[in-house]
């Protein structure tokens, strides 16, 4: 089993998502629930957006090839959608329009997606498949995005208990952290993406 990739997998899919961060917005959306509906809508959310991801993951290798789109234009734009994300976490401002808080099963929407399965964990995700160099990695990949899920699901489901041990103050600095380190992931794609474009471009000339 490649653990390289596993490990890149569960960091970059961690950190995009945010479970910490997701705490008090699920509460929030589902506060007037009993502990019993709260638990089903955490795992309602956490399955659309694992068959979100997986969905994408599957299909967009065949996507791209439809729409001519090179993956170095694919990086480009997944590090510069990452680093709108990215400024969301650092600044604090939550993607949650107070419209959407009467939707009739706020698990779907907006927390299994946009908020889980958003455009950041679909382009990385379609990233490392793009990657892969066979059916183990394919597999390995498979298996961090359930674990991703698993871990998500977790947290969503012990949330009350997460928010008394950690407070507020708490919370807030984890996804300060977690904003920090998306943002370098994004660059880290950018440059990628640029590099990839110089390449490109030297060997056709």
């Amino acid at each position: 089993m490649n653990l390289k990739l596993l490990g890149e997998v569960l960091v970059t899919l961690l950190v995009i998502v945010d479970p910490p961060g997701m705490v008090p917005v699920f509460l929030a959306l589902t506060g007037s629930m009993s502990g019993r509906a709260r638990m089903k809508a955490a795992t309602q959310a956490v399955l659309l957006a694992l068959g979100v991801i997986v969905g994408f993951a599957v299909a967009g290798q065949t996507l791209l090839d439809y729409l001519h789109v090179q993956l170095p234009a694919l990086q480009g734009a997944g590090g510069l959608l990452l680093v709108l994300v990215a400024l969301q976490l650092l600044t604090g401002k939550a993607d949650t329009p107070a419209e959407q808080v009467g939707t009739s099963n706020v698990a779907l929407v907006p927390i299994g997606t946009p908020l889980l399965a958003g455009p950041g964990a679909i382009v990385a995700t379609m990233l490392f498949v793009q990657r892969a160099g066979g059916a183990d990695e394919y597999a390995v990949i498979g298996l961090g995005i359930l674990l991703v899920m698993v871990v998500v699901w977790l947290v969503l489901r012990f949330s009350g208990v997460i928010v008394k041990l950690l407070r507020p103050g708490g919370i807030e600095v984890l996804t300060r952290i977690a904003g920090l380190l998306l943002a370098a992931i994004a660059v880290q794609l950018i440059a990628d993406a640029v590099a990839a474009f110089v390449r490109l471009y030297t060997a056709a000339g």
